[in-house]
């Protein structure tokens, strides 16, 4: 009996021990522009994750759907850098993003922010009662919510689990009732 729980117990070990590699997508961590924020026209978009990364797609968006990324975006490490197409109009922009983390799932998101109109930047900015003021240059992002199969995974190491303590338990009983047979 002892065998048998030490061998299930060291196989759970053996099995969890090896899955968290396997669940670590990545996440944004920052962005400039960031999130929300209200900024002169930027000359490039930059995004750090937790981890590094591979593969990145970034698009910038203006309110009307048009493109404003000029080339490919390139990675380095955890890293992501878009260069901007052009000078920005005022206005509101979206930049979408798509990366491969570490462990092969892509990780998708988005986020806005908005080109101040008008003149050169000012060292003070007064915001209306009630409204955002500008937001630093790189506060964290929100986390990313991101649809994989992890759920099921999990769901399927439970039933081996299971099925492995269920087969030692078998075993243990058939070679006790043999015994007293």
């Amino acid at each position: 009996m002892r065998i048998a729980v030490a061998a299930t117990a060291a196989a759970l070990l053996g099995v969890l021990a090896t899955a968290a590699p396997a669940e670590a997508h990545t996440t944004l961590t920052s962005s400039d522009p960031a999130k929300g924020a209200t900024v002169a026209a930027p000359a490039q978009i930059r995004l750090t994750y937790a981890d590094p990364v591979r593969f990145p797609g970034v698009v910038l968006l203006d309110a009307k759907g048009g493109h404003h990324e000029a080339g490919k975006a390139s990675a380095v490490d955890n890293h992501v850098t878009q260069q901007v197409g052009g000078a920005l109009a005022p206005g509101v922009y979206t930049v979408g993003w798509r990366v491969v983390a570490e462990d092969g799932h892509p990780v998708t998101g988005e986020y806005k922010f908005t080109v101040k109109g008008g003149g050169s930047p000012s060292a003070t900015q007064t915001a209306p009662a009630g409204s955002a003021s500008s937001a630093p240059a790189s506060p964290a992002a929100e986390p990313v919510r991101h649809t994989s199969s992890a759920g099921w995974w999990w769901i399927g190491l439970v039933v081996i689990v299971l099925g492995v303590i269920g087969g030692a338990l078998a075993l243990l009983r058939r070679r006790s009732a043999g015994g007293r047979a």
